[in-house]
């Protein structure tokens, strides 16, 4: 069995002062704008995994900041100017980088960004021991994954046309059983992962980023 996760989950957790709830992660919700809430699920992300690094490299104290919900509005609203969907959203894993690149850079951060792209041609998508690869590579180095999801197949726990945020992968020894936790909506769920890859009509993709100042532990 494989097992591989994020560091510290609870790096995400969060209070609403108002109702006391918990939530993990951003929810693309809580944007302002009706068209926020609507195309808001890539910047979500993208504030997901750029809150996380942070914190983790010791760059920026966030976390003392964003332990409540309407601080994490403030900062996915900041984000979502440089993370900004198009009239179609953010329908690939390489625009997605390039615009949390750009975020990166406007605050003097230096990170690399890797892609795994699964294509909507059965036939030019990677075999699904590579992105079993690519998952580990990330969470192994304390990266959340952001997954764009065009089509959901047979996975009815992940909604089209959708970005989330993996933090955890389990696979059996013999790859029959492929399983992720992903953020979304503020919640943490499990997604099918195997059903996914064998069932969605449109593929998508996973992006992960890594700070050049900290050691890759590849």
């Amino acid at each position: 069995m494989i097992k591989r996760s994020i560091s510290n989950l609870n790096l995400f957790k969060l209070s609403d002062e108002g109702s006391n709830k918990i939530y993990f992660g951003g929810n693309q919700e809580w944007y302002h704008t009706e068209w926020q809430r609507r195309s808001g699920c890539g910047p979500t992300a993208a504030s997901n995994i750029i809150f996380y690094l942070n914190c983790i490299s010791h760059r920026i104290d966030l976390g003392k900041n964003l332990n409540v919900k309407k601080n994490w509005i403030m900062f996915m609203e900041s984000v979502w100017k440089y993370v900004t969907p198009t009239d179609r959203g953010i329908p690939s894993a390489e625009m997605f980088c390039d615009k949390v690149l750009k975020y990166a850079k406007s605050n003097n951060v230096d990170v690399k960004c890797y892609v795994c792209d699964v294509p909507q041609d059965k036939d030019k998508r990677p075999q699904i021991l590579e992105i079993i690869k690519f998952l580990e590579n990330a969470l192994s180095n304390d990266s959340p994954v952001a997954f764009l999801n065009l089509c959901n197949g047979k996975e009815n726990c992940l909604d089209s046309w959708h970005w989330v945020t993996i933090i955890s992968l389990e696979c059996s020894d013999i790859k029959d059983r492929i399983f992720v936790d992903i953020l979304d909506g503020g919640s943490i769920k499990k997604i099918d992962l195997l059903l996914w890859y064998n069932t969605t009509k449109q593929g998508g993709g996973f992006v992960y980023f890594m700070n050049n100042n900290v050691l890759d532990r590849h």
